[in-house]
């Protein structure tokens, strides 16, 4: 589904972002992408999107690799990834169904089936009844289970989520990723970068990939021969931010 092979990403101001990452993320797995501020996870949420490209190695996404991808296919492989951001991004004069159903309008989606999605969608975050309302009238909770109707508006493959919880109370939180959860279980492979770290212990069934200064330094479910290690070796120096 998800393969990098020792990706490298340099910027000319900023150095070295990524050094020599390999990982194989499979269809369906749910992954949590740890580590400081600084350490690479937009970066790698990036590459996935393939906004930006490797300085050395591939990246491969479905049957996508970045080495031979052209401009013209970028649309048809973002309509293969949702993509859920820590400030919601929605439209903030459109109801809550207006910005789902901008996700179709902009893919060519036919009404009918605008109008059918977009419920059936909400009715899935729970949020049938707040279809009217405007983002300044929701709670930041009921706003990132918006955003993540509209990521899933195109029926994607993987659903990637930048600090999704970041900006949410503990009970907000909660509901939200229990929505994540809820995904994941229908059969879609999750990626979410985050740094809370008591939400990754709390859930010890996903896999994990940290990274620390660019470089991968913990894979809890290593395929094909990974950096995995003790998960309590490896964090006895303390947390990471």
């Amino acid at each position: 589904m998800i393969t990098f092979s020792a990706v490298s990403k340099n910027y000319p101001r900023s150095g070295l972002a990524l050094d020599r990452v390999s990982f194989r993320i499979r269809k369906g797995e749910f992954v949590f992408l740890t580590g400081h501020s600084g350490a690479g996870k937009s970066t790698v949420l990036n590459l996935i999107q393939m906004i930006e490209r490797p300085t050395d190695g591939e990246v491969r996404v479905a049957e996508y690799s970045s080495r031979r991808m052209r401009n013209r296919d970028l649309p048809f492989l973002r309509r293969k990834l949702g993509i859920v951001f820590q400030d919601y991004r929605l439209l903030t004069e459109r109801t809550a169904e207006e910005n789902i159903a901008f996700a179709l309008e902009v893919t060519g989606t036919r009404r009918r089936e605008i109008r059918s999605r977009v419920g059936r969608l909400l009715a899935e975050v729970g949020l049938a009844t707040k279809a009217k309302s405007t983002p300044h009238e929701l709670s930041g909770g009921e706003r990132q289970r918006v955003a993540i109707a509209r990521a899933l508006a195109n029926q994607p493959l993987v659903l990637l989520a930048d600090e999704p919880t970041g900006n949410l109370d503990e009970v907000a939180t909660r509901g939200v990723f229990d929505l994540f959860r809820q995904i994941n279980a229908s059969g879609m492979t999750v990626v979410m970068a985050t740094h809370d770290l008591d939400l990754v212990r709390r859930h010890p069934d996903y896999r994990v990939l940290e990274l620390a200064n660019g470089e991968l330094v913990y894979d809890s479910s290593p395929v094909e021969g990974g950096p995995g290690r003790d998960p309590e070796t490896h964090r006895s120096g303390g947390e990471r931010g």
